[in-house]
């Protein structure tokens, strides 16, 4: 499915190590000592939020192994296309970077007077992680799975969460009931925490929505959790959840991915550098652990991967976009 070529990107490190090497001399020898001071790595959503999290712990790695600040600058706003207009317009010299996420392929369906191309407008860097989502439903609701879900909204009005319209998790939930051929009246909130928070006290049904910003919820019994839209179990947290796969919609997979761009024309040793760091950082046992006890699963590609799988998220996204008749100026 969708996320399977990028990860296998990911499990080429012991050659990318080898060819850093390589690359690390020729940029010895190049005049882009970077970093040379601190760098702001942009965040196109608020501070405390699930991708703010993992963005953060990556800006802690980075400053770390490169000896500069990596600072994070928060400028969230219409799906993220504040923020990624910021680093779209700022100078390709590897001082401002952007963490992205599977936004940069929604943008170009959702706005049609953007002032700068996602596509063009950015030179990739590297995958960073995938948050999976899930299926939630008030605990008062009388299902335990995705088949009584469907079962109850065709003799009940229903209505489903979300954080916003054209958010992954509205388009996530549109997939969804599209695939279970069902019919929901979409609530859409400003962020998916009220979403949740409403979902729980029971003035809206069910949501779709990331795993990391749902654990709390679903550990604390305040939501049911029916499905995870991966291709596999996470034996580690939710064991004896079934995937929406299991659940019979085959091959159903959604995840909030995330990754690292800059601005086009930023010096390729930079990029190299840069994706290298990263990817020594994803690697890492502890990371890895950490990450995955927040529901996150570690990634890491190369640049041109990473571009790739960009490409085809945008071309999967553009007609989801179409069909849920989403759009804003």
């Amino acid at each position: 499915m969708y996320l399977q070529d990028v990860k296998r990107s990911g499990t080429t490190l012991l050659l990318g190590a080898i060819l850093s090497c390589v690359s690390g001399l020729a940029f010895a020898s190049d005049d882009h000592a970077w970093p040379e001071k601190p760098v702001t790595m942009v965040v196109p959503f608020p501070a405390g939020g699930p991708t703010d999290i993992v963005a953060r712990q990556m800006a802690k790695q980075l400053s770390q192994q490169l000896g500069q600040p990596f600072v994070v600058e928060n400028r969230g706003g219409a799906n993220a296309t504040i923020g990624m207009q910021h680093v779209a317009t700022a100078k390709p010299d590897g001082y401002t970077i952007l963490y992205n996420t599977s936004s940069i392929a929604l943008s170009p369906a959702l706005y049609k007077n953007l002032s700068y191309d996602p596509i063009t407008a950015f030179d990739p860097v590297s995958t960073t992680a995938n948050v999976p989502l899930v299926v939630l439903v008030n605990p008062r609701l009388p299902v335990d799975t995705l088949s009584e879900l469907k079962a109850h909204i065709k003799t009940h009005k229903t209505t489903y969460a979300s954080g916003g319209m054209g958010n992954i998790t509205h388009l996530g939930g549109f997939l969804l009931n599209k695939n279970l051929q069902i019919n929901a009246l979409h609530v859409p909130y400003k962020g998916s925490a009220p979403a949740l928070v409403d979902v729980m006290g029971g003035q809206v049904d069910y949501m779709v929505n990331t795993l990391n910003d749902s654990l709390p919820a679903i550990r604390g019994k305040k939501v049911r959790i029916l499905a995870i839209a991966s291709l596999r179990r996470n034996e580690a947290l939710l064991p004896d959840v079934p995937t929406v796969d299991e659940a019979g919609l085959k091959n159903f997979e959604i995840g909030a991915w995330q990754g690292v761009v800059v601005p086009r024309g930023t010096p390729k040793p930079v990029i190299d550098k840069l994706n290298q760091t990263i990817r020594n950082t994803l690697n890492r046992a502890d990371f890895k652990a950490t990450l995955q006890e927040q529901g996150t699963e570690a990634l890491g590609s190369t640049p041109e991967a990473y571009r790739e799988f960009i490409g085809k998220e945008t071309e999967r996204w553009k007609q989801v976009v179409q069909d849920a008749g989403v759009t804003s100026s």
